[in-house]
């Protein structure tokens, strides 16, 4: 059996992957604060029950969008296993919507999340060294 098998193992990976996307969404939002008629975004958090996993398969991927012919296209991994979700705040006079105070608490939560599931991760590898005799 595979270490990717165990389901807890699968779980903990998800998260981290998550956090990461998570990551990289705040970062666009703290980079845009002021870029007219921009909307914050976040992503939903990921569910672990059956409902969970259903709603993921269908989830609708997060992606850089070309406003203007002279916009560069986005490098890297823009497509995304995460929903995104479309913050509700107040806009400023140029229709920008996103208050960096609030973005910097997020990454702030976010670090602190993806350094727990990182710790969770460990200790599980440790518990199945340890019932292996590998330790």
């Amino acid at each position: 059996m595979a270490i990717t098998d165990i389901p807890i193992f699968s779980m903990l990976r998800t998260r981290m992957q998550w956090a990461q996307e998570r990551q990289r969404v705040l970062a666009e939002n703290i980079a845009n604060a002021d870029t007219p008629n921009y909307r914050a975004r976040d992503l939903v958090p990921p569910q672990f029950d059956d409902e969970g996993i259903a709603a993921s398969a269908s989830a609708m991927p997060v992606a850089l969008r070309r406003t203007q012919p002279g916009h560069l296209g986005g490098s890297g991994s823009s497509q995304s296993d995460f929903r995104s979700a479309h913050a509700a705040y107040e806009s400023g006079p140029g229709g920008n919507a996103v208050n960096l105070e609030e973005e910097m608490m997020k990454v702030a939560a976010n670090q602190m999340d993806y350094q727990t599931t990182t710790a969770l991760y460990t200790r599980n590898v440790n518990l199945l060294k340890t019932a292996l005799g590998k330790r």
